[in-house]
């Protein structure tokens, strides 16, 4: 009874020993707030814009651009979730259910569509499917057409054709969380139907998908969140989203404050995008758990003939669409193109691409890496909340970021030129506003949630007590961090740093919208070549972006290439 007596107070501590913990790490608690509150700031500053300001042009935007705005994109959204959840699930059951010529190259290669950007697929398929193009080409010397009145086509430049091409390049997201799901129910579901008398097809949708639906969910969650973002295609394919309207209300009317309006309205169906992603995701926990116990594969229906050649075909048609057309559009090009390698646009573009992401990259690692340690010292419920809302930019389109940090550089810069005109007597002009600092810090805002999810997967393969014993031992906070974390953290780091770099290489809707003059990366001088209509004139640089992005595709592909469950 004594000695129960002596070891409670060691393994329970009192409430008072909790808050001692807590304030031990004030600076920890502040660095937290910190991130958070910047990466809040431009959100609210577009909130308190819209609200704040005469709301003169609000009448025009209600009557004349919000509801076409608004339509085109909920349509949009539906034709893009239907596409991609289409191929995605129909994909990810061929793979898992049956087997058939090159099942298994095509399990990991259906994640190769994720390294071409919407933008670059859109640019690619205007010019596959344009009158001059391949297909149509093809069409006119079958059937002996000479005029493009004697045959209809559909029309790739309008909101189905934008639909076609968002869902090419992103249902990979729907593909990979319906086929882990779909992979984990083992026999103990599956074989337990096929038991009972149901065929193949009625297992998959009476038993299968089911189950599946909150997975199916959260993956078409993300690829409307990176549909609402896109900023390139819509505008190659003349779509009026509201995205395209944010843009055009901005620059083109030049009016900030109706913008932050549009703004605003997108992010309601933001909001509710993310709503419906978690509670898949929670859902989605469920059903993993007890998965997770079926250690069992589902058996696979050997298919043969005409079902094998129609299932070869399904799987294939999608890596053709999503990473074919645009590997062979911009790689024809660029045969023919090879002198822009030296071309000093090219250049200049591709070196501010690699400093601007690695800038990038270095900024959000080291703040995912603080942010992250900060969560476990101060382990508490505010300290993840915290957490949660500096990791938010990631799910908020580039084009709204923009305009809130636009907003936020604006107002710093003229305070502190107000400052130094009243206190020192000369102007400091804009600071930060127009700067590729302002780009850096987009983007840092935007995927500094990949950083911290990297990161956090490798720090949870750690013993939360290790940096306890080095402190232990007499290592302050910041030595055992450094001593005893950073080096098993490296492989983390590394992911971390290659998913920023590769996203930043990419973006193209805030950058565009912050960047100085003659500021250009890869993205912006391809987007700039298809704007004037030379699309083909930024072919090296499409295929730079394309390589680049490769990279983190393939390390996501190495379990699907082993095969695995992962």
């Amino acid at each position: 009874m004594s000695s129960f007596t002596l070891k409670a107070p060691l393994s329970q501590p009192t409430p008072r020993a909790g808050r001692t913990r807590r304030q031990r790490h004030p600076l920890a608690l502040a660095v937290a707030m910190l991130t958070a509150a910047i990466a809040l700031l431009p959100i609210l500053a577009v909130i308190v814009m819209a609200f704040s300001g005469s709301g003169a042009d609000w009448p025009h935007l209600a009557r004349y651009v919000l509801p076409q705005a608004v339509g085109t994109t909920l349509f949009l959204l539906l034709l893009v979730a239907l596409g991609s959840g289409a191929m995605g699930v129909g994909c990810a059951w061929l793979v898992v259910a049956y087997e058939f010529p090159l099942r298994r190259t095509f399990s990991w290669a259906l994640v190769l569509p994720l390294a071409v950007p919407p933008y670059l697929a859109a640019y690619a398929f205007a010019e596959f499917f344009h009158y001059v193009g391949p297909v149509q080409g093809a069409i006119r010397a079958l059937f002996g057409f000479t005029r493009p009145g004697d045959y209809w086509f559909p029309e790739i430049r309008s909101t189905p054709g934008a639909a076609v091409v968002l869902s090419c390049v992103t249902f990979p997201y729907v593909y990979l969380t319906t086929r882990i799901v779909f992979l984990m129910q083992g026999r103990n579901i599956a074989d337990v139907a096929r038991t009972l008398g149901a065929a193949p097809a009625r297992v998959f949708w009476r038993v299968l998908l089911p189950v599946a639906r909150p997975a199916i969910v959260a993956g078409i969650a993300l690829v409307l969140m990176e549909t609402v973002n896109d900023f390139g295609a819509v505008q190659h394919l003349g779509v009026p989203t509201l995205t395209l309207s944010i843009y055009a209300t901005w620059l083109n009317r030049g009016s900030l404050e109706g913008a932050a309006q549009i703004a605003v309205v997108m992010l309601f169906i933001v909001l509710a995008l993310l709503t419906a992603e978690q509670w898949a995701r929670r859902k989605q926990r469920f059903h993993a758990a007890r998965a997770s116990q079926m250690k069992a594969r589902p058996p696979r229906i050997a298919l043969k003939g005409w079902r094998a050649g129609t299932a070869f075909t399904a799987v294939l048609l999608p890596i053709l669409a999503g990473f074919g057309i645009p590997l062979a559009i911009f790689g024809r090009y660029a045969l023919n193109r090879l002198e822009q390698f030296s071309r000093p646009a090219l250049v200049e573009a591709l070196a501010t691409s690699l400093v601007t992401a690695l800038a990038t990259a270095a900024l959000a690692v080291a703040v995912a890496l603080v942010l992250l340690y900060a969560a476990r010292l101060v382990r508490t419920r505010r300290m993840m909340l915290l957490v949660r809302f500096a990791t938010i930019g990631y799910a908020m389109p580039g084009t709204i970021l923009a305009l809130g940090l636009l907003i936020s550089l604006a107002r710093f810069d003229n305070f502190v030129d107000g400052l130094a005109r009243t206190h020192l007597g000369f102007s400091t002009g804009l600071l930060l506003t127009g700067s590729a600092a302002a780009v850096v810090m987009a983007c840092t805002i935007r995927f500094l949630a990949l950083a911290e999810g990297a990161v956090q997967s490798g720090l949870e393969k750690l013993p939360p007590n290790l940096d306890e014993a080095a402190r232990s031992l007499g290592r302050s906070a910041p030595a055992s961090a450094a001593t005893v974390l950073l080096p098993l953290l490296r492989p983390a780091i590394l992911t971390a740093g290659i998913l920023v770099f590769v996203d930043t290489v990419k973006e193209l809707s805030a950058t565009i919208l912050l960047r100085p003059f003659g500021f250009n990366t890869l993205a912006t001088h391809v987007y700039e070549q298809a704007s004037r209509g030379a699309a083909e004139d930024g072919a090296v640089a499409a295929l730079l972006i394309i390589a680049t992005a490769i990279v983190p595709v393939i390390l996501l592909s190495r379990p699907l290439m082993r095969d695995r469950d992962a």
